[in-house]
This record gives C-alpha cells, sequence and structure tokens, in this order.
C-alpha cells in the first residue's frame, strides 16, 4: 500500500525482507509465526489476507514475470515443475504442497496497479476495520487483488 520512503529503519528492514520494496507491490507468504510477526510490525504501511487458488493463478499469469521479464505460462510450469497448468500449481500453492521456489527463475515479487475504482472509502491512512485499506482483511483481499491485477 505505502512505499518505504520516509518510515523508521525497522519498518523499512522489515518491509526489504519481503520483498515489498515499492508500493502496490505483492509478495504470497504463507503463516509461519515468523511472517506474522513482520506482518504485525509494517500493519500500518500493508495490508493482507489469504487468498484463494484462483487469485493466486491470476496473479502468476498476469502479473507473474520471470528472470528476463518473460511471462508465466502454462507451458512453462507444465515443463519446469511437476504440474500441468497454472490453476493446478495455484491450488496446491494454497494448499501448501507447492512452494513459488518451485517454479525456477519466477521473482519474488507481483508488480500491480493501484485498485481499480480506488482504496476503501477511509484511503491509505486507517486500517481495514474502521473503512480504510490498511492492516488484515482476511479474505477480502482477494477483492482488492482482482481489482489491481
Amino acid at each position: 500500500m505505502r512505499g518505504p520512503v520516509g518510515v523508521r529503519r525497522d519498518i523499512e528492514d522489515t518491509m526489504r525482507m519481503l520483498k515489498l520494496l515499492r508500493r502496490n507491490w505483492c509478495v504470497l507468504i504463507d503463516d509461519r509465526p515468523s511472517y506474522l510477526g513482520m506482518l504485525q510490525k509494517i500493519k500500518d504501511y500493508v495490508t493482507w489476507g489469504e487468498v484463494e487458488p484462483d487469485t493466486v493463478a491470476a496473479l502468476l499469469k498476469k502479473r507473474g514475470e520471470l528472470e528476463g521479464g518473460r511471462p508465466v505460462t502454462d507451458e512453462y510450469v507444465s515443463e519446469h515443475t511437476e504440474y500441468d497448468s497454472v490453476e493446478e500449481f495455484a491450488r496446491a500453492y494454497c494448499e501448501f504442497e507447492a512452494e513459488l521456489d518451485d517454479i525456477p527463475k519466477l521473482k519474488p515479487f507481483f508488480r500491480l496497479h493501484p485498485p481499480r475504482g480506488g482504496y476503501e472509502r477511509g484511503g491509505i491512512k486507517k486500517p481495514y476495520t474502521l473503512g480504510g485499506a490498511l492492516g488484515y482483511r482476511g479474505k477480502a483481499i482477494n477483492d482488492l487483488l482482482e481489482r489491481m491485477i
């Protein structure tokens, strides 16, 4: 949501560890306690929630990028992984059977557009629970990502 310019050094370091180097970048991480602690630390700068397989597949197909700027295709996934399509890989990823590292040369972030229709009414200065766009939002992250892809 918000960029790393003008923030405290520890928050900037945490955002760098998560590969969130610019505004409107997206990373997919699992729910291990160390990641959840990092998200809690930068909750005033990012939003997060649980993604569905359809959203992961759309992210990989439309915004996934390999080294050299090449797109992620079904052919590339079937040649370099044990899965036949991006959708099948996304389902396995959401069930914790696959990792993004299983796709070789995949960049660890997704560069997204600002959301169509804008952020929630409170903007990027209020938490999601108070009508803004920051912090934990659960399954509602899928709607936001669909507008940003």
